[in-house]
């Protein structure tokens, strides 16, 4: 689903658009372009937010140098 957000400066409004489909779509770039008004387009991730944040968290640590290498055998072991 494609998802249209615009934000109104002046009183810190924002305006979310959800067309139902590519026509909506087209019409309303249109018409935002033809009015010259400033507009972005995001597309809806399948994940949940929080996950994806504790994702690139995740991996920043282990550029840090934090975490803990282990053999597939350290883990089955760790598991049982």
């Amino acid at each position: 689903m494609t998802r249209l957000t615009l934000s109104n400066m002046s009183t810190n409004k924002i305006y979310i658009a959800h067309p139902a489909n590519s026509e909506q779509v087209t019409a309303l770039e249109a018409f935002m372009k033809a009015l010259k008004i400033k507009f972005e387009v995001k597309k809806k991730s399948p994940y949940d937010p929080e996950f994806v944040t504790m994702i690139k968290q995740d991996e920043e640590d282990l550029k840090n140098g934090k975490g803990i290498k282990m053999t597939l055998d350290e883990l089955e072991n760790l598991c049982k």
